[in-house]
Parts: structure tokens; sequence; C-alpha cells
């Protein structure tokens, strides 16, 4: 809001102007936010500046105005506590903030956990990785259970990926296997949806391919100790 207040002129002479006509209502103040508990009182000084000396306005509408003007501010006050409260809670928690690059003007996001808050002219601001972002852009707040099961998903996936094409399996990946499924075995409902199928029908092949090295290691060391036996006899 500009800092230069004007009157409302009719025919000359200057209109006084109730509260309500200037739109300062606790509901409009709370949309815009422009309209602050400063703006209000400027505009009551205007008001009672202007006001048409012949017909002032009466004491009981300025208490009014005044009121109004106590419960905007006790609002605001509310608002700006809740926000603080807000922002701290968020400490340890991951978040994605949405922000505007200053060179392109693109939306880019921004993703980590909330190291600590800083309290600057009752605003917040969160710190991810020393990088500090308005509590105002925040855009969403990554539930504790869903990263660990996202990140429990991903590593399950890399330890996948991590083993040689079937045709190059050796006993050697037995315990890793074996491990592997153990590690999915010991999941619950909700961390298995992170794994798509694909990954645990590849993991069953695997397992199905040690087993068939390890029935041609057995057959090969009996066929081995007959042979022995046969030379000996």
């Amino acid at each position: 809001m500009a800092d230069n207040l004007s009157a409302v002129v009719k025919d000359g002479v200057v209109q006084s102007s109730t509260a309500s006509q200037l739109s300062l209502s606790v509901e409009k103040a709370n949309e815009n936010s422009a309209l602050d508990k400063d703006a209000f009182l400027q505009l009551l000084v205007a008001q009672m500046k202007y006001q048409d000396p012949l017909e002032p306005t009466e004491n009981t509408e300025y208490i009014s105005q005044l009121a109004t003007f106590s419960q905007l501010e006790e609002m605001q006050n509310m608002t700006s506590g809740m926000t603080l409260q807000r922002a701290g809670n968020l400490i340890g928690q991951e978040v994605v903030c949405k922000v505007t690059n200053a060179q392109t003007g693109g939306t880019e996001y921004v993703s980590g956990l909330v190291d600590y808050v800083v309290y600057e002219n009752n605003k917040a601001y969160v710190s991810i990785d020393e990088s500090l972002y308005s509590i105002d852009d925040v855009y969403q707040v990554i539930d504790q259970k869903y990263s660990a099961a996202y990140e429990l998903g991903k590593k399950f996936v890399a330890t996948l990926s991590g083993f040689p094409k079937l045709e190059e399996l050796t006993l050697d990946y037995k315990d890793a296997v074996t491990k592997l499924r153990d590690t999915y075995n010991g999941m619950d409902n909700y961390e298995k949806a992170f794994i798509n199928t694909d990954a645990i029908e590849l993991l069953s092949k695997y397992e199905r391919k040690i087993r068939e090295l390890e029935l041609k290691a057995e057959a090969s060391g009996t066929s081995n100790t007959d042979a022995a036996q046969a030379t000996e006899a």
C-alpha cells in the first residue's frame, strides 16, 4: 500500500469513511498481507485528518475501529506465532521447498533435512544444507516412514543391480543373494510396496541360478568321490 493516503471528496466536501468502507475487516486483512496493522493505523489517522469538521465522526465509531484494530493485531500475532511454531516442528524433518530461480525465473524444487530454523523480523526460515528458505517456500513435508521405506527400496535395487549377469553368476554370490532375500522377507507390506515386481522376479532368478550351481557342484563332487574310490579299488 502506498504511503500517501488520499481522502474521498464528493461535491467539494471531504467525506467521512467508516472502517468497513475502507475494507479493514479482519478477514480482509488476513487475505491481503499488505493490509497490516501499520496500514490500519495510517488509514485511521487519514480518516480523522480528512473528516468533515461540520459533521465529525462520533467517538463510538473510533472505538469500534480501534477494537477492530486490536482484533486484527491479535490475529496477526497468533498467525505469526503459529508460523514460528510450525517452523520449529520441521527441525529434523525432510521437506521439499518450491523456489524460483532468480536468474532463469523457473521453478525449482529443493529437498533435504531441516537442520535448524532462523527467526528474523517475525519470519521463519528453514536451513537445508546450510541454505535458508522461507517457511512459505516449504512445498511438502515428507513422512519419515515414507522416506525410510523409499531409501530401503533404493538400497535394495542398488544391491540387486550390483550382481553380475545371470550367466556370469557364481557361488561366490550365494551369501549376498541369500542376505538380500532375508532383507526383503523382513520388510513389512508398506516397505515392500516400494520395490517393483521386476526386481523381485530378478531376485528369484538369481536364487534359482544359485540352486542350479549348487546342484552342479554337488554332482561334480559326487562323481569325483566315486572316481577316487574306483581308482583305489
